[in-house]
């Protein structure tokens, strides 16, 4: 069952420990989407990444995605949305070599 964006207000109660650091009762969907669903992705375990596809949809976890470049997720994660959301291989791998880089590059007196 899709959720629709417009029904959701605040979180789940089962993703507090994911927002450890913050206000969690103020936490709010409409407004907080960006910053929920990068935490999601990055932190989130299996439930709370099947909520995220309820309430977001794939295409929007995609675009999401392509937006930040790979959002600073792990390799690892990266693989794993490359394959669900079909994301191009090209693609993942700019970005996992893009998180790779060090910020130092480029930065050293010569």
């Amino acid at each position: 069952m899709h959720v629709r964006t417009a029904d959701v207000e605040h979180i789940p109660d089962e993703l507090r420990p994911l927002f450890w650091d913050c206000d969690f009762e103020n936490l709010q969907w409409p407004t907080d989407r960006d910053f929920i669903t990068a935490r999601v992705l990055a932190s989130g375990e299996w439930d709370a990444v099947q909520w995220l596809r309820r309430t977001a949809g794939d295409a929007a976890i995609g675009e999401w995605l392509k937006r930040r470049k790979g959002g600073g997720l792990s390799p690892h994660q990266l693989r794993f949305w490359e394959l669900i959301l079909h994301i191009p291989r090209r693609t993942a791998n700019a970005w996992i070599a893009e998180s790779n880089r060090s910020p130092w590059t480029g930065r050293m007196a010569k």
